[in-house]
């Protein structure tokens, strides 16, 4: 390269070109190191494509089920090659408009393998044989999906999530290791396909980060669409026979099926990129930081998922803004440090039918933090717009003694469009007499908000008992 940039970026996933827009405009010259498409996996293999698929799984269900709103229709067939073309037209025109972003803001990239290398006590990424070097360095590598010992994936038996979004058939009957978010997703999806699922998940309920009054909720709504539950139970092998898997259960049972999606959760993508050789500190593969991302290498940071904490896209993303303005800031380019992000304020999602949407402290975390606290469920019974939509749910609010609310949990059909406000009241402290003092749109599902700070503000309006 003719001219050093002032940052290098190893990673064009949600955090790397997060980092690498923000540090350009900010007048700083960025390399991107990317060894596939720009996007990486939220927007190719993650994201973007699943929640493709779940709105195809809703329109399904809309035609299964429009005899509830008196529209008789008739669900003649679906075919999982159209409704992967259709997510892959979605991608592309993203992928388009990124790449098209990325080349406006005159940002290098250099497609290629990259590694972290220290040459002579200078930091650099190696792509090929260059060596890409910058007064600050960002780590962006993600994370990829994990899987269980003994089970390995062979993309027709046993499947990743990446797997599963590239089926040109749908399974008649489906085992999904993992009732967390990404597992749960897919057996919405593939329920409303019209796929027989079984959940297999060896924690006591689904969504497990959720609270537990959000997983009584959903499991029931689950069982409810057909799908069998086993909780509280691991695997103890998987056997992949000519016309299906056989899963050993650690209680003695056996659930046979097409095929198994192992969706356990993803793991860092650290290994063999030079990081230790470099003397960065990881920790089983996550890259250890400080509040503000640096790495135990000066100039070097590291963003989103290999860092510990929630794989979310928009935490690499705000990560990746973050370390751009850090070193924008350290370089003289902006007059104020940035605020570090925090992942208590992340709002969360599980995009599976029922949806769960929450931001901030569950009710235990809550009393460790604050000791005693007050909560209050509004039933979406009594809302309007979701009786409408024929979706069951509730409201769940959280708050210090007489102090501002800290968590709202959300469970219902669509309710993840109420999380921008509820991350508005957690993000700035509000208390209840503050949101309940503000005017909802009627009818709207965002009124089981505004009912339910009424009643925390000691004024329920619509709230039972």
């Amino acid at each position: 390269m003719t001219e050093q940039p002032d940052l290098v970026v190893l990673g064009g996933g949600s955090g790397g070109y997060a980092a690498a827009l923000r540090a350009a405009e900010l007048g700083l010259q960025v390399s991107l190191v990317e060894k596939g498409k720009l996007g990486g996996t939220c927007l190719h293999r993650g994201c973007i494509p699943t929640k493709a698929i779940l709105h195809a799984a809703e329109v399904a269900d809309a035609a299964r089920h429009g005899s509830r709103f008196g529209i008789h229709a008739t669900l003649d067939r679906i075919d999982a090659k159209e409704i992967t073309a259709y997510a892959d037209a979605v991608v592309t025109r993203l992928f388009k408009g990124l790449t098209g972003l990325v080349s406006s803001r005159g940002i290098t990239v250099v497609q290629g393998e990259g590694r972290l290398e220290s040459v002579g006590g200078t930091i650099g990424v190696r792509v090929g044989g260059e060596l890409i070097t910058a007064p600050a360095t960002v780590l962006a590598s993600g994370s990829a999906s994990r899987t269980l010992p003994g089970v390995s994936p062979d993309g027709v038996r046993v499947l990743t999530s990446e797997h599963a979004l590239r089926l040109e058939t749908l399974p008649q009957r489906a085992v999904v290791l993992g009732g967390g978010v990404i597992g749960s997703e897919f057996a919405s999806a593939w329920t409303s396909l019209g796929v027989e699922v079984t959940i297999v998940e060896a924690l006591p309920r689904l969504l497990a980060g959720e609270e537990p009054e959000v997983s009584t909720a959903v499991e029931r709504a689950f069982r409810k669409r057909g799908m069998t539950l086993r909780t509280g139970v691991g695997v103890t092998e998987v056997t992949t026979t000519d016309d299906g898997v056989r899963l050993q259960l650690g209680d003695g049972s056996e659930v046979v099926a097409d095929l198994v999606l192992v969706a356990v959760g993803r793991g860092p993508v650290s290994d063999g990129l030079g990081y230790a050789e470099a003397g960065v500190a990881l920790d089983r593969g996550l890259v250890t930081v400080d509040e503000r991302l640096r790495t135990t290498v000066a100039g070097v940071y590291a963003v989103g998922d290999l860092v510990a904490g929630p794989q979310l896209a928009h935490r690499g993303f705000a990560h990746g803004i973050f370390v751009a303005e850090e070193i924008a800031h350290r370089a003289g380019r902006l007059d104020s440090p940035p605020v570090p992000v925090r992942d208590q304020d992340l709002p969360r999602v599980t995009y599976s039918d029922p949806e769960v949407a929450s931001v901030g402290l569950g009710e235990a975390a809550a009393r460790e933090a604050y000791g005693e606290v007050q909560t209050l469920v509004y039933d979406l019974g009594g809302n309007g717009k979701s009786q409408i939509l024929k979706t069951q749910g509730f409201v769940k609010l959280i708050r210090r003694v007489d102090g501002p609310v800290v968590g709202v949990h959300l469970v219902g059909s669509r309710i993840s469009e109420l999380i921008g406000e509820a991350q508005l009241i957690t993000g700035w402290d509000a208390f209840p007499a503050d949101v309940a003092g503000l005017l909802h749109a009627h009818p709207t599902q965002s009124e089981a908000l505004g009912e339910a700070h009424l009643a925390l503000a000691g004024k329920p309006l619509h709230v039972h008992g």
